[in-house]
């Protein structure tokens, strides 16, 4: 059984909340007694208030509350930013299966049956400790592995093409008075082409940046969902026209798209499918359709995007994010791998996820998924 340290016990602050007083009281006096650091609230719209002020560790809830109950309390931490990841634990005499159903589908992290002996009480709020310590443990490694990843790959991506104009335009210096027109230009549309990849990354790179900022921001994130387009058809549809032209292969593109207003900004879901399809293009051959589709699936929009080209393994759709590259020894891709990471990130700040589907040779398909 995990026993946290009296010095633990003093930095864990849990949240109790039930219109009940006496039980409230009691499972306060268990926790308190054990050590732990408790505030308690008697109805769940002051629970929300308080989950907001203080950020607890843990949160624990009855269900049957009035105004707002424990589901309606859930949703409103969930929405927050800052509280949507503070576990929650119901404690409830409704010990029917879909009650507890609902709960995990909005969120809840475990159940407590009334009624309970303290130790129930205490080992179910040191096992949700537990766990949720072992998930800031794995996503501080994410950011060890992510702060590894810029430092030996962001130079040598930023180097690459850097060297190539670099290069070519020393050549042209040199020797500008005797290269023959053709040579000078392959060696601009060279120049060029470096140029634009150098930007893109810098771009990329600039709006990941960006995004974690936003990320620890309630404010900005509200302001950052409050972002309306009405017609997101016309700009899937001119964001994957654009790499087509820009890949040459116009008449690959295949579109089916519904009409139906959403809450991301234009430039965020022009991003979104601009990296999505040129990754489908890059890694798929001239001749080999991409299908661009949208759909309404219960309350989510959901755009797709579908190739038949080279396609990822389970691993390499595990591994995807920041920095990252698929086979690189093998296929000398080009760029961070920061699109497919920038596209997962933009989708779970607007509250939403990305589902890659792919097989090697075969073609991957990428759902994204936005609420309405």
């Amino acid at each position: 059984m995990y026993k946290v340290s009296e010095r633990d016990l003093t930095m864990v602050k849990i949240l109790v909340i039930d219109d009940e007083s006496t039980l409230r009281q009691t499972i306060t006096a268990i926790l308190d007694y054990a050590g732990y650091d408790v505030i308690n609230a008697a109805d769940g719209h002051a629970g929300v208030q308080m989950a907001r002020e203080h950020l607890p560790d843990l949160i624990v809830s009855d269900i049957v509350m009035p105004g707002l109950d424990g589901y309606g309390l859930l949703t409103k931490l969930r929405e927050n930013p800052m509280t949507d990841t503070i576990p929650v634990i119901f404690v409830t005499a409704l010990a029917d299966r879909d009650a507890m159903r609902q709960g995990m589908s909005l969120g809840a992290d475990d159940y407590l049956i009334k009624p309970f002996e303290p130790a129930d009480l205490l080992d179910t709020v040191e096992i949700r400790l537990r766990r949720q310590a072992l998930l800031s443990q794995k996503h501080d490694s994410t950011l060890k592995n992510l702060r590894k990843n810029i430092i030996y790959a962001l130079p040598h991506e930023m180097r690459t093409p850097l060297h190539l104009i670099l290069g070519f335009a020393q050549i042209l210096e040199m020797y500008h008075d005797s290269v023959p027109v053709e040579d000078v230009l392959q060696a601009s549309q060279a120049i060029i082409t470096a140029g634009r990849r150098l930007e893109h990354l810098i771009e990329n790179y600039l709006a990941y940046a960006q995004m974690e900022v936003i990320s620890g921001d309630p404010e900005e994130m509200q302001a950052l969902r409050n972002h309306m387009t009405s017609d997101p058809d016309r700009v899937i549809h001119d964001a994957a026209q654009m790499q087509a032209e820009i890949h040459h292969r116009v008449g690959d593109l295949r579109f089916d798209l519904c009409k139906r207003s959403l809450h991301i900004a234009e430039e965020s879901l022009s991003k979104i499918v601009s990296e999505v399809v040129d990754n489908a293009f890059k890694f798929s051959e001239p001749g080999q359709l991409v299908r661009v589709y949208s759909v309404i699936d219960q309350d989510c929009f959901v755009l797709n995007v579908a190739d038949k080209g080279r396609g990822m393994s389970p691993k390499d759709i595990e591994s995807i994010g920041a920095y990252m590259q698929f086979e690189r020894a093998l296929f000398e891709q080009q760029g961070l791998g920061l699109g497919l990471a920038l596209v997962y990130r933009l989708a779970e700040l607007h509250g939403g996820s990305v589902h890659v589907e792919s097989k090697p040779d075969r073609g991957t398909h990428i759902q994204m998924y936005l609420p309405l």
